[in-house]
């Protein structure tokens, strides 16, 4: 989106985390751009009990919070490093100034956040089906929309059975009924304990 080197020439400094640091939280002010160098985040809420819900997971060369650098809104959700993550960080005004002296990086940011904004609606869409196995194929599918190879189980899924659960909003054990349910009707394969769609 962004090169390394345009971050650093307006200011961004290399910020470093561990896995379960929290980059940023809900009812923050967002007060700077984060662009992924190394590693993975997920974006998540807690809701009743505690019990995870996640939005996203999110690795290296993209951003995240970038929208509510355009608002007034404190961030709505939790960003949390998921490994040793590494992010360049640029203050919300340098950021800003940045856009002001390259406007031909708005398509790509606004195609980034287009892209995001489908996944939201995708996973709206995904949570409000109530068979476990429809929102794990639909989630699946749209992990898999942007693979190259789209040959029957090749994608490996990059999640835990934890994972899957907080981002479609069923419990671990529902997940791990479905997905046998789903080997054995040919839908995906475990190899492993990997799954494969």
């Amino acid at each position: 989106m962004i090169s390394e080197d345009l971050l650093l020439s307006f200011g961004a400094e290399y910020k470093s985390y561990d896995n379960d640091d929290k980059i940023f939280s809900e009812n923050e002010v967002a007060n700077y751009f984060y662009h992924i160098t190394e590693g993975k985040v997920k974006l998540n809420n807690y809701i009743e009990n505690g019990k995870e819900f996640i939005h996203g997971i999110v690795g290296e060369n993209s951003s995240v919070g970038t929208s509510y650098l355009f608002t007034r809104k404190k961030y709505s959700i939790n960003s949390i490093a998921i490994s040793d993550v590494t992010v360049l960080r640029l203050p919300k005004v340098s950021f800003l100034e940045l856009l002001k002296e390259n406007q031909n990086l708005y398509p790509s940011i606004m195609s980034n956040l287009s892209e995001y904004m489908h996944y939201q609606f995708v996973m709206m869409q995904t949570i409000a089906v109530q068979s476990p196995e429809k929102k794990i194929t639909a989630f699946l599918n749209y992990l898999k929309d942007d693979e190259k190879d789209q040959s029957e189980f090749s994608l490996q899924v990059p999640l835990t059975r934890q994972q899957l659960a907080s981002i479609t909003g069923l419990s671990v054990e529902t997940v791990i009924r479905a997905i046998k349910k789903m080997e054995k009707t040919g839908i995906l394969k475990i190899q492993n304990r990997k799954i494969f769609y």
